[in-house]
């Protein structure tokens, strides 16, 4: 079952559930289908750790990361399907972040790895739009935290109806071009794994969102692009990339 929000032209909210992929009718717009808390991990899948190499072990560093290394996406981030994300001034082109996104079900502390799975109510995908830099083990907030910056949806799928979060294959698309292909059986932390660690030490809500990292060498779109990142047995998500200059036009 699909679980999404929609939101007519007057400003009412309209809760929808779908059982297949559908469009919203007559002028309903997209809405994030949750409205909760985004938590995101960085440096979770294996290939960014690979990447970065020794580099890990040098000044500012030291070492490679022994717990997550977690940051946020504020309200201000969020916005839903097929939206236009508004590049500022400042900005040439972000990274196309693909990520799967486990939402939370119920108050989750202290959660076992092996009881992970009762704490999910379903997935959905995020954006994680990122404006490119080389930092780690700080917060990216000039960088993550622009307004737009955390497209979500379509829709929340039901926890029972993906087969496995840990074998999902991630396809991002640039203007109808491939661009970047992934699956989550390559995360350095499994999703319950992730979930139990970052619980171990924080609190997450019903409807909070744990985003489970994004693949190495994320893609660059720039204003005039559209984005779509695929994940099997969610959906598609799309976002296009637009200036100031267009916004009234």
């Amino acid at each position: 079952m699909l679980q999404s929000r929609l939101v007519s032209p007057e400003g009412q909210v309209v809760e929808a559930m779908f059982a297949s992929a559908a469009e919203p009718a007559g002028s309903l717009r997209w809405l994030p289908p949750v409205e909760g808390t985004v938590v995101g991990a960085l440096l979770n899948y294996r290939g960014e750790l690979e990447a970065l190499g020794d580099a890990l072990s040098a000044p500012p560093y030291q070492a490679p990361p022994k717990a997550p290394i977690l940051y946020l996406k504020p309200a201000n981030t969020r916005i839903g399907h097929d939206h236009d994300v508004v590049l500022p001034a400042d900005v040439d082109g972000v990274w196309a972040g693909a990520c799967l996104g486990a939402v939370i079900g119920r108050t989750a502390m202290g959660v076992p790895a092996r009881h992970a799975a009762d704490f999910i109510a379903g997935y959905t995908i995020v954006n994680d739009l990122t404006v490119p830099h080389a930092s780690y083990y700080r917060p990216a907030i000039r960088h993550k935290c622009r307004d737009g910056f955390c497209p979500m949806g379509p829709w929340m799928v039901d926890r029972d109806d993906v087969p496995d979060a840990d074998a999902l294959d991630i396809t991002v698309r640039i203007n109808g071009e491939i661009k970047q292909r992934a699956n989550t059986s390559t995360l350095v932390r499994p999703v319950a794994q992730l979930l139990a660690d970052v619980t171990a030490f924080m609190t997450l809500e019903a409807g909070d969102v744990l985003l489970v990292g994004m693949p190495e060498n994320p893609p660059l779109a720039r204003a005039g692009d559209r984005i779509d990142i695929d994940i099997a047995h969610i959906g598609t998500l799309t976002t296009a990339l637009i200036r100031q200059s267009e916004v009234s036009r």
